[in-house]
């Protein structure tokens, strides 16, 4: 088994990211064993789970020459966000392809992706990989040595911030019964159980589908696990059946506040003073919330809920957060 330390890494996160209780969220949902990995503190124009996978792309990108970062997402893509950081703070060049047109107010993560001076284009009614190739095609044509970016940055090399993630968790003195995480492009979670696997973690990771189906996503996360497995020299065979997927919380669909989002966001805002991304990560919450209160979670669970960032995108969503379902 090949060490991690061997894959070139540039580290500009903030790491360890803090693990703190949730002492009044879990009486609220009856005594719950709750704790909170915030990796929303990860640093970099407001941090979130991508830095983690950057490290590695990054270091990648500068040993291949690259000048120029390009990448895809929605228009309130945290990854986005976090690519023009970091290309910022290393000198690359960025291009972000966005879906859809191009919304009547500047805000949350698009309003940071043009401070940190990335170069917009949007796919309109075309679908974003097309554009996407075109962009990078551009690019290279122009001589810029572009270094392409996955949706997500959920491939092998960018997995590994996840694989590093367990390594994390497990210098620390506190056990887990079950992690909770937003899942979508699989890089998160398929990293986690890489990284389960390298330190004998034993907990329930139980990804939180925000758009996929869950026999699609557990396939989509288990061949992602090889392959990053496969990068460290470890078994490289997880299957479906291994991978913990819950697809009853997509709701109205991605990026769609519903009453179960608004109710989770506003839960962890007024009881412990966490804010939470409409996207990925109140989708999450919710379903843990859920979860507990029907006892699929069972009571005697030590939940470690991981936050995976995102908060600049509560901002576009301010008036549906503020009107929405008014509390009974």
């Amino acid at each position: 088994m090949m060490p991690i330390d061997r894959i070139p890494r540039l580290r500009f996160g903030h790491f360890p990211t803090p693990i703190e209780p949730m002492p009044r969220l879990g009486a609220h949902l009856g005594g719950a064993a709750l704790w909170v990995k915030r990796d929303d503190a990860t640093g970099l124009a407001f941090g979130g789970n991508k830095v983690r996978k950057l490290e590695y792309l990054l270091a990648e990108a500068q040993a291949n020459g690259a000048r120029m970062l390009i990448t895809t997402g929605a228009v309130q893509s945290n990854q986005c966000r976090q690519t023009a950081a970091a290309a910022a703070r290393f000198g690359f060049d960025c291009r972000l392809v966005l879906g859809g047109d191009p919304p009547a107010h500047v805000t949350g993560n698009l309003l940071l992706d043009e401070l940190c001076g990335a170069e917009i284009h949007w796919a309109g009614s075309r679908s974003r990989d097309e554009v996407l190739d075109e962009v990078f095609q551009e690019a290279w044509d122009e001589g810029r040595r572009p270094y392409r970016i996955v949706y997500g940055a959920s491939s092998p090399l960018g997995a590994l911030g996840y694989v590093t993630a367990m390594n994390e968790l497990s210098e620390t003195s506190a056990s887990y019964d079950r992690i909770i995480v937003a899942s979508s492009s699989a890089g998160t979670q398929a990293g986690m159980l890489v990284g389960a696997r390298r330190n004998g973690f034993r907990g329930r990771i139980t990804g939180v589908s925000v758009d996929q189906p869950a026999a699609k996503l557990r396939q989509e996360v288990a061949a992602l696990a090889g392959e990053t497995a496969g990068l460290l020299g470890m078994d490289d065979a997880f299957s479906a059946e291994q991978v913990d997927v819950v697809d009853d919380y997509v709701g109205e669909g991605y990026a769609v506040l519903g009453r179960r989002e608004v109710d989770a966001t506003r839960l962890f805002a007024r009881l412990e003073g966490l804010l939470l991304d409409p996207v990925y990560t109140a989708k999450a919450a919710a379903g843990m919330v859920d979860m507990i209160g029907k006892g699929t979670i069972a009571r005697e669970e030590r939940v470690l809920f991981w936050h995976t960032g995102g908060g600049p995108a509560i901002f576009a969503y301010g008036e549906a957060l503020r009107t929405s379902f008014p509390e009974a």
